[in-house]
């Protein structure tokens, strides 16, 4: 295990601590407009603070790295978490690209990471992008997204391309979200069926594969069968001949 390998199991865990934190700072301010401005002040604060942090471990991560540009071409979403803060308005993809980066981090089965990877991009997506539009749609004349319950259900509907059309948002930031909600959902969907898809074809390639290695234990206990009855057929020609053979000389 080099440094970086080491480095990256240590801060596994604070990494993901920080970044439940930093959706918790997130969500206050807009599911409580009328929180204290002092708690307030202290979300907005400590959602620069754990991008620093996050930052901090993109540098540490790129300097203990011994090949830096395939570093950064292979990390494009730690390289997001640094550049993202430097745009407001996209905060949510802040947050969803910060949970995705400790996902990529975990250590786990290719098929449980996969799982995982679909699970928890779906909670991500439907709860962030239920209180981002919220935050958008909330003060517009014309919106009638003003609850999180009408966000929930407008996620929901959105996210699985059923659009009933009794919530929609009416401003172009809520608008960008619903793109952003109708890709990902088609692009998740997508991914639940190939992964349907070859768990199926795995079965069926274990199957085919204990057939046939049923098939050559069968043919394996009948060419056995086959020389024990050769070898037996050979024994008992040779004590057949054997009895005659004594057979002639008490005669003689």
């Amino acid at each position: 295990m080099n440094r970086l390998e080491r480095w990256e199991q240590q801060t596994r865990a604070p990494l993901l601590a920080l970044a439940v934190i930093f959706g918790a700072a997130y969500a206050l301010p807009i599911l409580e407009p009328a929180a204290d401005p002092a708690l307030v002040t202290a979300a907005h604060w400590t959602e620069r603070g754990i991008w620093a942090l996050f930052a901090g471990d993109y540098v540490v991560r790129l300097g203990l790295s011994e090949r830096r540009w395939e570093f950064i071409r292979r990390q494009p979403l730690s390289l997001a978490v640094v550049l993202l803060p430097l745009l407001q308005p996209l905060r949510l993809l802040r947050l969803v690209s910060a949970l995705f980066l400790v996902g990529q981090r975990m250590r786990m089965a290719a098929q449980v990471r996969l799982t995982t990877y679909v699970v928890g991009a779906v909670l991500t997506l439907l709860a962030f992008g239920s209180i981002a539009v919220l935050e958008a749609e909330r003060q517009s004349p014309h919106g009638n997204i003003r609850t999180i319950g009408d966000a929930l259900w407008w996620s929901f509907t959105t996210m699985t391309t059923v659009g009933y059309g009794d919530h929609s948002p009416t401003t172009g930031v809520g608008r960008l979200i619903a793109v952003g909600l109708m890709l990902s959902g088609i692009a998740l969907l997508g991914v639940v069926t190939a992964n349907i898809a070859a768990w199926f074809l795995a079965r069926f390639q274990e199957d085919e594969a204990e057939n046939r290695r049923a098939q050559e234990i069968t043919e394996e206990l009948l060419r056995e069968v086959r020389e024990l009855r050769r070898q037996v057929a050979d024994l008992t020609e040779a004590a057949t001949g054997t009895r005659a053979g004594a057979s002639e000389r008490v005669l003689e």
